[in-house]
């Protein structure tokens, strides 16, 4: 029988008590345990992260949450089963009111979470599959009978007639959903509530995915030699992500010579050759958190122009930088950056991400979003805790080259520190001659 009472949400407050310890340096760890320090506490961050998602529920009105974006079902449950499942919209994770998360993973994931996952409930991790995009028609019920699970779950803990919090799904899913009587809402900017503020592990983690790029840039600077190809570095920089213990290479983009502007986000073929200058963004993670970190090299030597166009995306980066702190709103930063046409674009839409601002966590764009397509509409107030990434980016006036310079910052109570390390405080020249 269905409870006539909604459960109160409650949070403990060490739940959600981030444990900042300003006073220190963020630790740069490795990947390995150790019984002589204190690290990353795993347990303590699945109960921030599932304390946070319960105070961002409560304040919400909403009655669940009902997730299928890989970041999220993170969030809440504390499982991940490969990179492989991020657009198989085949794993789900609910959030009953004050109940105890559910999580439907792929096959035999689900009897491994029951084993190895004693933060979950065992009967909490059930077998799931939706029909991987499609592949199995909708017309075969296994939709239906998710839904129909779904809502009994959540008339167990009286919450089945108050809206779902639903992130990203299939639309036969959300058809099913509303076909069983639950009430479909926005759920996405509740988990994107929960997850702006990170933790002192949070934090941590995100240090020691810069500090892993930090050190496959010293291998790119010292292989980036005239002769060797885009697609070469690519693979250099995959190998060595993963010696130093990347757990998910997403991207890496490699753009060089007459291929930097305008920037095509992408890495080809193409032979490096002297004088070109040549810049990378490296996204990946460590235990699921995220870089988007770029840096630009000239290679063996640089021109003026290109000199020039270092220099002020160098500027307009430092700029920014000097405007984090808790209070500011982000449309103080995006003013410090040019407008669209000033670097030879017709509109904000079509040079949206080259001078940009996006936070970090398990997502690789969470809070704050920071442009100028967006920001002096709805500027989002800047707070401590909040870990962003703030890049640049300036065409040379060759017509071909550009600079591309991005920093990971953690707000701090007194302002910006920057985690990303590997120096650009000017124009690197890999191998000079």
């Amino acid at each position: 029988m269905a409870k006539k009472n909604r459960e109160p949400i409650i949070v403990k407050p060490e739940d959600v008590d981030p444990r900042y310890d300003w006073k220190r340096p963020i630790m740069a760890l490795g990947p390995n345990a150790v019984d002589f320090e204190e690290r990353i506490d795993f347990r303590r961050l699945h109960r921030y992260r599932l304390g946070r998602a319960r105070q961002a529920l409560a304040k919400s009105g909403l009655g669940s949450l009902l997730v299928f974006d890989q970041y999220n079902i993170r969030y809440i449950t504390s499982t991940v089963i490969g990179n492989w499942a991020r657009d198989k919209f085949t794993r789900y994770a609910l959030l009953p009111g004050a109940g105890e998360p559910h999580v439907w993973d792929f096959g035999s994931a689900a009897k491994h979470h029951r084993l190895y996952a004693p933060w979950l409930k065992p009967h909490n991790c059930h077998a799931g599959m939706l029909g991987l995009r499609g592949a199995v028609a909708p017309k075969i019920g296994l939709m239906r009978k998710a839904a129909e699970e779904i809502k009994s779950i959540l008339q167990e803990h009286g919450v089945a007639d108050q809206p779902v919090g639903v992130d990203v799904v299939e639309p036969a899913m959300l058809f099913e959903l509303q076909a069983v009587g639950l009430k479909t809402v926005d759920g996405q900017q509740v988990m994107l509530d929960a997850r702006e503020i990170k933790s002192n592990d949070e934090i941590t983690l995100l240090n020691m995915s810069a500090a892993i790029v930090d050190g496959c840039y010293q291998t790119i600077a010292e292989h980036l030699k005239p002769g060797i190809r885009e697609n070469e570095i690519v693979g250099l920089a995959n190998k060595r992500l993963y010696d130093l213990g990347s757990d998910d290479v997403e991207a890496i983009n490699a753009i060089s010579g007459e291929r930097c502007s305008p920037h095509p986000h992408n890495f080809t073929d193409r032979l490096i050759r002297p004088g070109d200058q040549a810049f990378f963004d490296i996204i990946q993670s460590v235990h699921g958190y995220r870089t988007c970190y770029y840096r630009t090299f000239n290679v063996g030597f640089a021109t003026p122009a290109q000199r020039d166009a270092y220099k002020k995306a160098r500027e307009w980066i430092d700029k920014a930088i000097d405007q984090v702190k808790p209070g500011v709103t982000t449309d103080k930063i995006a003013k410090c950056w040019p407008k669209a046409t000033d670097i030879g674009f017709s509109s904000e839409m079509e040079a949206f991400g080259l001078l940009f601002g996006h936070g970090l966590g398990l997502g690789l764009h969470e809070r704050p979003i920071i442009s100028r397509l967006n920001s002096f509409d709805d500027p989002q107030e800047i707070k401590a805790g909040m870990v962003f990434a703030l890049e640049t980016y300036c065409p040379a006036g060759d017509g071909y080259s550009a600079a591309r310079i991005e920093e990971e910052v953690v707000c701090t109570p007194t302002g910006a520190k920057v985690i990303t390390l590997y120096p650009a405080d000017t124009l690197p020249i890999a191998n000079p001659y």
